[in-house]
């Protein structure tokens, strides 16, 4: 009997353990696909699955109906609130980008229902949230220096519903929160004209904080952006527009009120021929 050689016996051990493989992985295509429990379910039963963990506060598990039910039922007759409730799902699930797109579908679809003043509300409450991050849940820190792009957009969110909804009942916590988000906007504004001041770029924090005093009126920041503005002034030489901040900051201070001083209709106020001078509305 003919003995094989070590070669030989390798290459039949190589092929055999190639064949077993390629069993193994044809076998998985043979498995029985895992199966939609879902598959077959009607609306009214996906949305009292959906209902029932949304309830409890089992988000994710709610988000997993939600999307079936929207998905298959775009235009059922839970079609309205499963997307309100999806959105806010998602929000709690910390998914605001998910949050945001659905509720913008949701104002696009529904521009006249009931509903509308909740969903410009939540997408405020959504931008709002986006504005703390999740450090800042737990450690204290200025909201002002964080990046304005959402709290921008709470703010316009929130305005839209003072404006178009005044009385309902969203309207009297968007108001709080606006004069929040103004407050730390403005800030956020003079951080930047400080920055400049650094680096001795004073017109440019001229530019900034005249934009404050034109833009942010009635903020405590108005106090601060002007005394830059007086600052700046100083440094470039412009000792009379260096006279005129200061004296409408000294005013305002004495009056309470924060605002550029008033003039006749006819009459152009010292910030106005500021922000021409220096072409603030520019760039």
């Amino acid at each position: 009997m003919l003995q094989e050689s070590p070669r030989t016996m390798g290459f039949h051990r190589f092929t055999v353990l190639l064949f077993v493989v390629a069993l193994l992985l044809g076998g998985c295509g043979l498995l029985p696909e895992q199966k939609d429990e879902t598959r077959d379910w009607s609306a009214e039963r996906l949305w009292s699955e959906a209902q029932s963990n949304f309830n409890e506060g089992s988000y994710e598990n709610a988000i997993k109906y939600l999307e079936k039910l929207d998905a298959r039922y775009p235009y059922g007759r839970y079609a309205m609130q499963t997307k309100l409730n999806l959105a806010y799902a998602y929000y709690k699930s910390e998914e605001p980008e998910s949050a945001l797109e659905t509720l913008d579908r949701f104002i696009q679809l529904y521009p006249t229902s009931s509903a509308i003043a909740y969903a410009y509300y939540l997408r405020g409450i959504v931008n709002f949230t986006s504005t703390l991050g999740f450090i800042a849940r737990f450690v204290p820190t200025d909201a002002s220096q964080r990046d304005p792009g959402a709290a921008a957009d709470a703010y316009n969110d929130f305005m839209e519903v003072i404006r178009r909804f005044p009385d309902t009942e969203y309207a009297k916590d968007s108001r709080k929160r606006v004069i929040y988000l103004r407050n730390n906007l403005a800030k956020g504004e003079v951080h930047v004209a400080e920055y400049y001041m650094e680096r001795g770029a004073y017109l440019a924090a001229a530019r900034r904080a005249g934009y404050v005093v034109q833009n942010y009126q009635r903020t405590p920041a108005v106090t601060e952006a002007l005394a830059i503005m007086v600052d700046a002034y100083t440094r470039l030489g412009m000792t009379e527009l260096a006279d005129d901040a200061q004296r409408v900051l000294t005013l305002n201070l004495e009056r309470g009120n924060l605002v550029p001083e008033s003039v006749d209709d006819d009459e152009e106020s010292w910030l106005e021929k500021t922000w021409k001078y220096l072409e603030l509305d520019e760039g």
